[in-house]
């Protein structure tokens, strides 16, 4: 053999020795640490020479530059709260207003700016105000929001074809995606811009995606999805469905305000006075809170 083959086995076998050497002392280290060090061993074993000389190196450095204490002298440590005061954008806000007023009462030219500033954004949830805009004197501006809005609602057929496919994908993600697609839905369908036909369908499929979550992974079911699914059947007057997932939601949240509206729409759109009065009593001495919007409900259907 030459000299410089001999030399090139000794450093291979030099640095299969460090290699060994360092996964001996890795194993002595936290689980979160030895993975990140066998990581390092592999570097080590397929760049021989230079991969520990670099990891030397790095720790070398690091023990010089970083290991100085902290000074502390200019931190104060007080549990007294500090106050900010910012000052309202006075000018700013005197132009805010709802973007359903701004419809009504903007001239031509504001109105063209602000539908444009309005797509600018995320408009998921300015649906139902985009399809205000529709019967909109100006022309141009109707068939702006036509054109946007109609783009919106064919992206929303397509993720909804495509996520509720692998809803139905037996696999272990089966309940991951089914949240994912009922928060998705509802964002849209809460704003009703889709024709009665249309937002039965799409509510339909929300109540079955509901179905595989709660059947996957009903521990872990919010109250707001509860609260969701119902709202939707009720808006389509699909009582039995939405009688369904009131009591799934009073029997895993009992106690819980938004059980009790969803049990009072229900009862009081549907006509079923007695079992009204008797979900409101319940409410009446239970322990949960009433807001103030649920005392203006419960006015109304008063």
């Amino acid at each position: 053999m030459t000299g410089r083959q001999i030399l090139f086995l000794t450093l291979i076998v030099v640095n299969t020795l460090i290699v060994l050497l360092y996964l001996v002392i890795n194993g002595f280290r936290k689980e979160r640490d030895r993975k990140t060090g066998i990581i390092k061993a592999v570097v080590m074993m397929l760049c021989p020479v230079a991969g520990p000389c670099f990891f030397l190196m790095a720790y070398v450095f690091y023990r010089t530059a970083f290991s100085a204490p902290v000074s502390l002298e200019d931190v104060i440590f007080s549990k007294e709260r500090a106050r900010t005061f910012v000052h309202a954008e006075e000018d700013r806000e005197r132009n805010i207003v709802p973007l359903e007023e701004a419809i009504e009462i903007t001239n031509t030219d504001d109105l063209r700016n602000l539908m444009m500033n309005v797509v600018r954004g995320d408009i998921r949830n300015s649906l139902a105000s985009i399809s205000l805009a529709l019967n909109s004197q100006d022309t141009e501006t109707a068939h702006y929001a036509a054109s946007v809005l109609q783009d919106a609602l064919n992206d929303f057929r397509m993720n909804v074809q495509k996520q509720y496919k692998l809803v139905l994908t037996e696999g272990g993600d089966q309940a991951k995606y089914a949240e994912a697609l009922i928060e998705y839905m509802n964002q849209v369908l809460v704003q009703r811009v889709f024709t009665d036909m249309e937002q039965k369908n799409y509510v339909s499929i929300m109540d079955k995606v509901c179905d595989v979550l709660y059947i996957k992974d009903r521990e872990h079911m919010t109250s707001n999805q509860y609260e969701a699914i119902s709202l939707r059947l009720l808006e389509i007057e699909d009582y039995d469905n939405c009688r369904k997932w009131c009591d799934r939601a009073e029997y895993q949240y009992p106690n819980t305000l938004s059980t009790y509206t969803c049990q009072l729409k229900l009862y009081f759109n549907s006509g079923q006075k007695q079992r009204f009065f008797e979900v409101l009593e319940d409410l009446k001495h239970s322990a949960v809170v009433i807001d103030s919007e649920t005392l203006e409900l419960i006015r109304v259907f008063l």
